[in-house]
Formats: C-alpha cells, sequence, structure tokens
C-alpha cells in the first residue's frame, strides 16, 4: 500500500495562513528557530544545530546529492523515529497545520516524505520560513499606509489596560513581552527581535483585514522596548500621529503601579521559582532595576529611594507589602512625571484629546 495522498495542497497563502493563526511545524534548527520565529510555530527540526553545520559543510565541500546523503546518515535508527512520532503527533493534534524548512525545499520535503510514509498526508509551506518573512516584512511597510492614534499619559495610567479593551489597538509591549520602563522586565524574557517584528506584522495584518479604514491605536513607546527596538517604518510614521492622553490622579497610578509591579511581579516569581526563591528574585530584580536608573537620579535620590525600597521588602518579608507605596510614589512624582511632562513637552502640537481613563477609552473607541 502506498503513501496516502495530500487531503490539502500545499501552499503558499501567507495571507490566510497568517490570518487563521495556523498551526506550524518549523523544521529548521533550534539555532534558526530562536533568530526569528511565527507566533504559532513549534520547532520539531529535522537536524540538529551541529547536524545542520555538517551537512552545510559538506554541501559546500562535496555538493547537495553527498549532503543529503549525509543527512540521512545523521538522522537515522532511533533519532529519526522520534523526529516522525514528534511531527506526527503534532500533526494529529493540529491537522489544519502545515510543514516547513527555511526555502521550503529539502528538510520540509522529507520531513513531508517520512510522514507520508507513516501514514500521515501533511502539506508543506511553500517557499518556507524565507518567503513567509519576505511577506511579513511587506506587510510592516503597509503600516505606514495605516491612520494612528497613540495613546499617551504618565507611569502608572494603566495604558495596556485601556488598550485591552479596545479592538483596534496594538499591545507593542505585550508582543514585546516588557512594560517599557526600567522596571518593566517580564519572566520568560524577550522574543528575538525578528520574532517581534514578525508577530507585528501580523497583528498589522490582522487589524487591516478586520476594518481596513480603521485607525490603529498604539501606546507611545520610545524607540527601544527593553532590547528590542520598534520597526523605523512605524516609528517613523507614528511620530506624526495625533496623540490622546489620559490622565490619573497621582493616588491612583500609585496604586495601579503597586499591584502590577509588585504585587502581580512577585506572583509570576513565586509561581516560576517557590515563595522562597522567588521572593529573593523579586527583591533582587527591584534593586537591579532601582540601579539602572542610579546616574539618572543622581547619588542622594537613589540612595533615598533604595532605603525605602529596602524598608519595604523588609516588611514584605514579613508579610505586608503595603510600604511599597512610599518609594513607588517618590518614584512617580519625582523623577517619571518630570521627564514625562518635558517629552509630552515636545510633542504639544500632536495632542487632540484630554481626559480621565473612560474619557480617552470613549474616545479611542470610536476612533474607527
Amino acid at each position: 500500500m502506498g503513501a496516502p495522498a495530500l487531503s490539502r495542497p500545499d501552499s503558499r497563502d501567507f495571507n490566510r495562513l497568517f490570518l487563521a493563526d495556523t498551526p506550524l511545524i518549523d523544521t529548521r534548527s533550534p539555532g534558526e528557530f530562536a533568530e526569528g520565529a511565527f507566533p504559532h510555530a513549534v520547532n520539531l527540526p529535522l537536524m540538529d544545530d551541529d547536524q545542520r553545520a555538517q551537512v552545510g559543510r559538506c554541501y559546500k565541500q562535496q555538493g547537495q546529492q553527498a549532503a543529503i546523503a549525509l543527512g540521512h546518515h545523521l538522522v537515522q535508527g532511533a533519532l529519526k523515529e522520534s523526529r516522525i512520532a514528534a511531527w506526527l503527533a503534532f500533526a494529529k493534534t493540529h491537522p489544519e497545520g502545515y510543514v516547513y524548512c527555511f526555502r521550503g525545499g529539502l528538510r520540509s520535503r522529507i520531513s513531508q516524505q517520512w510522514m507520508q510514509e507513516a501514514g500521515i498526508a501533511y502539506p508543506r509551506i511553500i517557499g518556507g520560513y524565507k518567503a513567509m518573512r519576505r511577506f511579513l516584512l511587506n506587510q510592516l511597510e503597509l503600516s505606514a499606509k495605516h491612520s494612528y492614534v497613540i495613546l499617551s499619559g504618565q507611569t502608572g495610567c494603566a495604558k495596556t489596560r485601556l488598550l485591552h479593551g479596545l479592538d483596534n489597538a496594538i499591545d507593542l509591549e505585550g508582543l514585546a513581552n516588557h512594560r517599557g520602563s526600567a522596571f518593566g522586565k517580564r519572566l520568560g524574557g524577550q522574543p528575538s527581535q525578528i520574532g517581534f517584528e514578525n508577530a507585528l506584522s501580523i497583528a498589522l495584518l490582522k487589524r487591516r483585514h478586520a476594518r481596513p479604514e480603521a485607525t490603529v491605536v498604539l501606546e507611545d513607546e520610545s524607540r527601544l522596548i527593553g532590547r528590542i527596538a520598534v520597526p523605523d517604518v512605524l516609528r517613523e510614521t507614528t511620530l506624526r500621529a495625533p496623540l490622546a492622553v489620559v490622565e490619573m490622579p497621582l493616588a491612583e497610578r500609585v496604586e495601579h503601579t503597586f499591584h502590577n509591579y509588585i504585587l502581580r511581579n512577585l506572583a509570576d516569581w513565586q509561581a516560576h521559582a517557590g515563595d522562597i526563591a522567588g521572593f529573593a528574585a523579586f527583591a533582587e530584580e527591584l534593586r537591579q532595576n532601582l540601579a539602572t536608573l542610579q546616574r539618572r537620579l543622581g547619588g542622594h535620590r537613589h540612595s533615598q529611594l533604595l532605603t525605602e525600597m529596602n524598608t519595604a521588602l523588609a516588611a514584605h518579608a514579613r508579610g505586608n507589602p503595603e510600604a511599597h507605596r512610599s518609594w513607588i510614589e517618590l518614584l512617580l512624582r519625582d523623577y517619571y512625571d518630570p521627564m514625562y511632562a518635558y517629552q509630552l513637552g515636545l510633542k504639544a502640537e500632536r495632542v487632540v484629546f484630554r481626559g480621565s481613563y473612560a474619557e480617552v477609552a470613549a474616545y479611542l473607541g470610536s476612533a474607527r
């Protein structure tokens, strides 16, 4: 009995694939995957990094046929069976998915062939990662044609929460897995620059598909979100876009910051590392974050804030986190607020709306 015929054809319809969040098997090596991937792709490599390097050298020195033979030699027996088992398990769980490699060539063809021989005909993406990446870079270029409104406001104004309440917004900080400030690190680290760009391109594609003429709402970001750079084409466009400014009393901003940067971060750390180790890591991260601001704060103000932070951490370790509000208020009032006021002053002519959280949310929700 021969291998089964493909029930779905191989595809190069990248628009449909990304709009549908299609599950993808990425057969590239782990190193390639780490450099840049797609949000709904899982790395199930045909070869590991060392095997890929060996085959690459063989290809350069002896040609394609020798390289193919070496690849089959390196991936055989139990290793081959484990590779096939992983692909089959994914295919059974995600029957609507596809498999690809870098250029849609040998690796994905071999993977597809082995899966067919094992009883599952799984379609391949024509052109592979390289073609899909080019498609998404084109989407980034098209982002310059969008209409944007930029959400601005002082630190602690719950701008990210506001964005999540809109259906015409994109959360750049969420895509970058970073809150944007010196205290913005999040567990899990940040994606690669290419991975961020891919996810952003897909988000823009979805917004354009859902409402081609709609205004897209983004948060007011600097060039870098952590170590991730906002692509130049998008940043240059948004630097000219109108601003909506959310205004919130200092006490409410302190409360929002306390819940997000203290209680939530600690819960994340303790879920990751356990209560004791998690608290220690959380406390050390707070101190390190403050240390990154030492030069800008100046020695005296940094020392004052560090003393208050350590006092709060000691009380927190005994079960009372409330004292964190003191240093948070000082940091917002004496450091972040003056810096924000200066930056907003430079773009005052772009401000088209100011209001409370509810007022700005209503204004942005109607900006479609």
